[in-house]
């Protein structure tokens, strides 16, 4: 077992006396969990583009090396060193979003994805926990010092992204962005008039894409009154909840990877239900649960405002976009196109979510951070 003498003062002897190990365990826990769900998820896809049955498997596996070591590499940095490098990859991240509008080709009527060196990289998966640090900073100077316009920054950069994803058009990670952003800017005090200045652009937003987005009016459509259009994905992935029962129909006994074209990524929660039964999604949904809570609980502490609000900003980015995949796959939601963290195939998800989650492993640090956390005034 990796353990080192409380007296020893290296690096990663103090990294690992003051992380929280539950949390990084649960993660590498998810990342487990993906590699052997897309082990009963992905055959059928790859065998259908003329690819070696494992090849998804293959390629998760690829992923996981450089996760860990993005998710253990951002923990070890100071509050202040995160925080900066944060902000730089944020310009950058958003750059590389804003050169899809001309550079990326349209895939399914959307510009989302760069191909460099032969791999697709999907850039606004990086800019999420950017921009969500950028903006725990800007509302934590707005706080530190009254003659710093931080809120204004702040609403400047969520319209800039939120204007660029739109234009991709990606309605699925502006909502979630913007909901994150949202429950950051609440948690930062914001005034009582703003809530429905957010709440009514919210809606604005929601009826705009309505209107403006073929494809996203056919979703809620078909959402609201599934016989009004084609629910084939949907009602396949309940039918696949209905068929595993309590414990499944056993691995490699499910139907519905077959008929599910995205059934390694978006829809890999109904190949679960499937294949391993409720008890393993109930068990599934625990260990996400308990991410959330035991995040929620060191933040309480935290007397660090931007420490505060960043590491509250990716605990909800983190909760949200599994509750949207899971509520896609039981119909409870609008199918997003969201993948579910860790588990859904998907280098870019796989890689952004370790640089989230190395983030606020290294935000929720104790010891450390009562230092630390007192430069980040620099």
């Amino acid at each position: 077992m990796l353990t080192f003498a409380r007296t020893d003062n290296s690096i990663v002897s103090r990294w690992w006396w003051t992380v929280d190990r539950w949390t990084l365990a649960a993660i590498v826990m998810l990342m487990a969990a993906g590699v052997l769900f897309a082990m009963a998820a992905s055959p059928p896809k790859a065998i259908g583009l003329g690819l070696p049955p494992f090849h998804f498997v293959v390629r998760q596996l690829m992923f996981i090396p450089p996760s860990l070591a993005l998710l253990v590499g951002f923990s070890l940095l100071t509050p202040v060193s995160a925080r900066r490098l944060s902000i730089a990859l944020f310009v950058v991240f958003y750059a590389c979003t804003l050169s899809t509008l001309v550079l990326a080709p349209e895939i399914k009527g959307s510009q989302r994805w760069l191909f460099i060196a032969g791999m697709a990289v999907q850039p606004s998966e990086f800019l999420k926990p950017m921009f969500i640090v950028t903006s725990a900073w800007m509302f934590a100077q707005n706080q530190r010092r009254e003659d710093f316009p931080g809120t204004p920054i702040a609403i400047a950069l969520c319209v800039l992204v939120m204007g660029t994803l739109l234009l991709q058009p990606d309605f699925g990670q502006a909502i979630l962005m913007f909901t994150v952003w949202g429950a950051q800017f609440f948690l930062a005090g914001l005034p009582l008039y703003l809530i429905g200045v957010l709440a009514v652009a919210g809606a604005g937003s929601v009826i705009g894409a309505y209107v403006l987005l073929p494809h996203v009016a056919s979703r809620i459509d078909r959402f609201l009154d599934p016989a009004s259009g084609d629910s084939f994905q949907v009602n396949r992935a309940l039918e696949a909840f209905t068929a595993g029962g309590f414990l499944g129909r056993g691995p490699g006994e499910g139907v519905v990877k077959r008929i599910l074209p995205d059934a390694h990524t978006d829809f890999i929660f109904a190949v679960i239900g499937e294949e391993f039964g409720l008890i393993a999604c109930l068990i599934l949904v625990g260990v996400f649960a308990f991410v959330v809570i035991r995040g929620f609980l060191r933040v309480m502490r935290e007397e660090d405002p931007f420490l505060f609000l960043a590491s509250s900003g990716l605990i909800v980015l983190f909760g949200m976009q599994a509750i949207i995949n899971i509520s896609v796959n039981i119909q409870l939601m609008p199918a997003k196109g969201m993948t579910l963290p860790f588990v859904s195939y998907g280098g870019s998800s796989l890689l952004s979510l370790s640089m989230a989650m190395g983030l606020l492993l290294c935000f929720t640090r104790r010891n450390h951070n009562s230092v630390a956390s007192a430069r980040s005034l620099l």
